[in-house]
């Protein structure tokens, strides 16, 4: 199952996954562009998006307004939607609206294999980015072994290009791959000094000696966070 988690606050941009597109609310859209995948379902703090939802026709739950981030969130909908241990859920950002659903099939696909492994909790995806791109602290970069496996996640440029010029860095998407099972023991796990001080969730999972499976892919969505971000985003796609 894919869920969704669409909290209604935001700093930066009020109301977010409420944004209108084309006469569809963001969150909405990004449903509809992954529903081919899997079963879909949207984890909101607010009944005015789960009204909005249902008239959709898409099924969405009711969950706490204390959560502190989206992972908490898709886990209580997953307890209230009464998925197995083994059912594979996948974490979708309500402020993507132009995602390929091929990128979402990708991480489930991943994570389906990487089930086998109990050492391997999350699951996720990069893309290459360049090396002015990777300059950017709100691109999160990764870097992986040989099998793919990550390594570490920084808003920092890794690696650091010491003695040459380097420009096939790691991008991080915030598509997050799980079971049941392995989402239950990440919401178990302490919050991680390094994850407080990068500001990354995904780092808890490494601290505490996890893994976390990584998969290419080719993409040109990204993160919807402000109002200017949406406006170059639908400048650049044909809805």
């Amino acid at each position: 199952m894919i869920i969704i988690p669409a909290r209604i606050g935001s700093s930066r941009f009020p109301n977010k996954v409420l944004a209108d597109i084309s006469g569809v609310p963001m969150v909405i859209r990004t449903a509809q562009a992954v529903d081919d995948v899997d079963s879909v379902a949207i984890a909101t703090d607010v009944q005015e998006v789960v009204d909005i939802a249902e008239s959709y026709g898409i099924k969405a739950v009711l969950t706490s307004n204390t959560h502190q981030s989206g992972t908490d969130r898709i886990y209580e909908a997953s307890e209230l939607l009464g998925l197995s241990d083994d059912e594979i859920i996948i974490n979708v950002q309500g402020d993507e609206p132009f995602i390929e659903s091929e990128v979402v099939r990708s991480v489930y696909e991943l994570t389906v294999k990487s089930s086998r492994d109990s050492d391997i909790i999350m699951n996720s995806a990069y893309k290459m980015i360049s090396n002015p791109e990777a300059d950017d602290p709100n691109i999160v970069k990764v870097i992986t072994d040989s099998n793919d496996i990550a390594i570490y996640f920084s808003r920092a440029k890794i690696p650091y290009p010491r003695d040459h010029h380097f420009d096939s860095y790691k991008g991080h998407l915030g598509i997050y791959g799980f079971t049941k099972r392995s989402l239950s023991i990440f919401c178990g796990l302490a919050s991680a000094p390094l994850e407080e001080i990068e500001k990354l969730e995904q780092l808890r999972t490494l601290y505490h000696g996890y893994k976390i499976a990584m998969t290419r892919v080719e993409t040109e969505s990204f993160g919807i966070d402000t109002q200017e971000d949406l406006e170059r985003a639908i400048r650049h796609h044909v809805l």
